[in-house]
């Protein structure tokens, strides 16, 4: 689980093709520090396994469905990444609840700056948009960002200089894809008032069966 904190903006250095997958190694000391194989950390959202750890970096395995699910097939030696290790069992909750599961994926439309901060505005995918609201949490590339407008095909956010200078939205231009992955409690909410939704019809046609019986019983004097 993480946060949506960024602790590192780090660098793919290598990209190599394994057929049904790739392999990447991505610079970022921070990171990487106390690291052991097996491990996991968030690239641009995406939570990943750490293969191998050379030096100040580590090398992690992207099946297939994950480079078609998210931004990562994008990526190139030299592109810059978010990356963040999971949050310690009683460390602070900076952010949101984040899986590093990324629900699909947005493009940037348009960037506002104003003298303090500035507003971006991304795409958003019809089958997320139930799940965004004003002033609700989402992840963006592995970012926490309160949503500030929502609309049926877009949101916008609001970025400070500090989330300018040290993740990859600072940098994102008109045209780019970003990792989305909604808040998870919306999800389980969802699911939670469909399964009630669905014990309530079974309860309301068990009720209506009943009575038909009732009133076969009367109609037919069974039952005396």
């Amino acid at each position: 689980m993480f946060t949506g904190i960024v602790e590192e903006l780090g660098e793919i250095t290598a990209v190599e093709d394994l057929g049904d997958a790739s392999r990447f190694t991505v610079s970022g000391p921070v990171v990487t520090e106390g690291a052991k194989h097996g491990d996991s950390i968030a690239v641009n959202g995406v939570c990943l396994t750490v293969v191998d750890l050379p030096d100040g970096a580590f090398t992690a395995d992207v099946m297939a469905e994950t480079l078609k699910r998210s931004s990562l097939g994008a990526l190139a030696p030299g592109s810059r990444v978010n990356l963040e290790r999971p949050m310690a069992l009683g460390g602070r909750l900076g952010g949101h609840l984040v899986q590093g599961h990324v629900d699909g994926t947005g493009t940037v439309l348009e960037r506002v700056p104003g003298e303090h901060w500035e507003i971006v505005k991304i795409a958003l995918p019809a089958e997320l948009a139930r799940y965004v609201v004003e002033k609700g949490s989402i992840t963006v590339d592995g970012i926490s960002l309160t949503v500030v407008d929502a609309a049926a095909d877009f949101f916008t956010v609001s970025l400070i200089p500090t989330t300018l200078a040290l993740t990859t939205l600072g940098i994102k231009q008109p045209g780019d894809p970003v990792n989305l992955e909604v808040d998870v409690i919306a999800k389980y909410v969802e699911r939670m008032l469909g399964g009630a939704d669905r014990a309530t019809d079974r309860d309301a046609d068990r009720d209506a069966d009943r009575a038909t019986d009732r009133d076969d019983d009367r109609r037919t004097g069974a039952g005396r």
